[in-house]
């Protein structure tokens, strides 16, 4: 039987610019198990566009989280990498460490189907990675990369930085990260890939990630491509309209500019992966510690709507930023 809750704590986006903690009733039905959070992942790119309000209406229905609740713009409850431990369901789940695809909220329900059990050498914190890396894991599939290629990865956040590891573990691939921030040097190295400012960068890549969302990002990865060679657009850019350089020599040497989102499985993949396996394996990738790098800031959960708004905004340096319920 479910323990008594007083209520549970949800954080909304009430207007631009505007997160509050809203006290709500726990909702569930019959077959839903209980998870108390520990820690939740925000996914800076797509959660700062719905902060701002710029979620075309065209996308309203497409880009809904698995349990949003709220409709876009606004108030709507966001986010999909949340942690924590089973408290009432299943023997087999009960005191189990769990990833689901939930908002921000410090205790929830929701069906047993919808969690995945988080491998026990992975920590909770770094396990909130996990739709994060099925992001980058279903581009590398969209992208086609194998052994020994020559890869460019524009943007060194923490998809990007994702993608720079998995590409560097395909044996013989050279891999190279670009990004404004000469401090991610260290980190692409430890990773396994070389460091280069954008204009170090030649033009002989097999496959190229951007991941930058901006336009800058998007000529430097069109650039960098070889010929016929495929540039994977993993940007979400909301709203905004984004010039493409689609003159000079993009014609003449053939390049695929194609978008990679998580919403469907990779066509490659897609007859024989469901969702569930695909995120199943995205946790087991990160079952390896050099991960935690990339958790830069971790933010009381009740301290959130005040300390999230300038971390969002970009004005300071964060890669990875987790919410931390006591």
């Amino acid at each position: 039987m479910t323990p008594p809750y007083p209520l549970s704590r949800q954080l909304w986006c009430t207007a631009p610019g505007r997160y509050e903690l809203i006290p709500a009733e726990l909702e569930g039905g019959a077959d839903s198990i209980t998870v108390r959070a520990i820690a939740s992942a925000v996914s800076r790119g797509t959660e700062s566009l719905v902060l701002k309000g710029e979620v075309p209406q065209s996308e309203h229905q497409r880009m809904r989280a698995p349990f949003q609740r709220g409709d876009f713009p606004f108030p709507v409850q966001y986010g999909y990498q949340s942690v924590g431990r089973v408290e009432d369901g299943p023997a087999e789940l009960q005191g189990r460490l769990v990833f689901a695809l939930h908002p921000h909220q410090d205790v929830f329900r929701l069906p047993a189907s919808a969690v995945v059990e988080v491998p026990a050498r992975i920590p909770p914190r770094r396990a909130t990675l996990a739709a994060n890396m099925e992001t980058a894991l279903n581009a590398v599939w969209d992208s086609g990369a194998g052994p020994g290629d020559r890869i460019v990865i524009v943007g060194g956040g923490v998809i990007g930085l994702l993608l720079t590891a998995l590409c560097a573990g395909l044996p013989g691939a050279e891999v190279t990260l670009t990004d404004l921030r000469p401090e991610r040097a260290t980190l692409a190295e430890a990773f396994g890939a070389r460091f280069a400012q954008a204009d170090e960068v030649d033009d002989q890549a097999d496959v190229v990630f951007h991941t930058s969302a901006s336009a800058g990002g998007l000529r430097t990865a069109l650039a960098a491509g070889g010929f016929e060679a495929r540039i994977v657009e993993v940007s979400w850019y909301g709203s905004r309209s984004t010039p493409v350089a689609l003159g000079e020599s993009f014609h003449s040497r053939r390049l695929q500019l194609i978008g990679s989102q998580v919403g469907a499985v990779s066509p490659s993949r897609r007859p024989r992966w469901p969702h569930a396996r695909r995120l199943g394996k995205a946790l087991s990738l990160l079952d390896d510690a050099r991960f935690d790098r990339l958790i830069t800031h971790v933010v009381p959960f009740s301290e959130a709507p005040a300390q999230l708004l300038g971390l969002m905004s970009g004005g300071e340096d964060a890669l990875a930023i987790l919410l931390d319920y006591p």
